[in-house]
């Protein structure tokens, strides 16, 4: 069974300023994700499925409904604030959206085979979703999930500081635990971060870093529910409380109730995450399409 490919396109990017999913950076005006689509189809995902909301629904399926057909099976699910457990109703005042765990759960309804889930707005590069496909086909199971790992000098932007989940592994290359930080940017010759009290302090500009690329058996959403239920009893109250992903694999790690590899991939990264960066990941598509590694026009 082909592996499915889940892209989290619900947010609207509010450092970017707009909907950055459907920006123009390639030289026929393809955007980032069509990138994505592109390289999971070669490497042999079977199906793609986007997390988004109803309010831009017609706008983002215009965009991509006509390149995609007869290329790979589409599905859309939508993440709402009130779409909740039986039980639970949205709390007044809640405006940020439930988080990344929360829209994954959107595809359980359709999702029955391995699936890699990824974000709409960053560029992973033609060999994460090689490794990821062979990940998927061959080791994927109830207690074994995959995340793709990025050197964290490699994930920076030049416009400002970013958060990166920095990631420690055994000998085995086994996740054994992910920390989320703040602020990161290269300052002179090293890379920094901002702690909880505001202190800047270095990391390793060799540390693998999440980029939000996870590889899962369907189970996860199972673990998705139990966990989300948990997480509404206990934070529903905080309005910018968010019930993020890296948190529920690594709940589940600790438990002892599945390994997760980290994936060596040699692929390029680059997002936007601020308006400046587009720019850049222009000029760094231009310079892979020159170098034969996409063709002019994707579709």
């Amino acid at each position: 069974m082909k592996p499915t490919l889940l892209i989290l396109a619900a947010g609207m990017g509010s450092r970017y300023g707009g909907l950055k999913q459907i920006e123009p950076i390639g030289p026929n005006g393809e955007t980032i994700l069509e990138y994505s689509i592109f390289d999971a189809i070669r490497a042999g995902f079977g199906k793609v499925v986007f997390v988004i909301r109803k309010s831009f629904a017609d706008e983002f399926k215009s965009r991509f409904a006509d390149k995609l057909d007869g290329k790979i099976a589409v599905e859309y699910v939508y993440q709402e604030l009130e779409k909740l457990p039986e039980g639970y109703s949205l709390p007044e005042g809640r405006e940020k959206p439930w988080g990344t765990g929360h829209a994954i759960m959107m595809a359980k309804d359709v999702i029955h085979e391995p699936f890699a889930s990824i974000n709409a707005d960053d560029f992973y590069g033609r060999e994460s979703f090689q490794v990821a496909a062979e990940f998927l086909t061959s080791e994927a199971a109830a207690n074994k999930y995959s995340m793709v790992g990025y050197q964290l000098k490699n994930t920076l932007s030049e416009f400002g500081g970013v958060s990166r989940g920095i990631c420690e592994i055994d000998e085995g290359n086994n996740l054994l635990k992910i920390t989320e930080r703040h602020g990161i940017a290269r300052t002179g010759s090293e890379i920094t971060f901002k702690d909880e009290s505001g202190a800047t302090l270095v990391v390793d500009e060799n540390a693998p870093a999440s980029m939000n690329f996870w590889g899962f058996h369907p189970s996860l959403f199972e673990h998705l529910e139990t966990q989300f239920k948990a997480f509404l009893d206990e934070k529903m109250d905080q309005p910018k409380s968010e019930f993020y992903i890296p948190s529920v694999v690594f709940d589940l790690i600790e438990s002892g109730q599945i390994q997760t590899k980290v994936l060596q991939a040699d692929s390029p990264w680059f997002g936007v995450t601020y308006p400046e960066d587009k720019a850049f990941v222009v000029e760094q598509v231009k310079g892979l399409t020159d170098a034969g590694a996409y063709p002019e026009k994707l579709w």
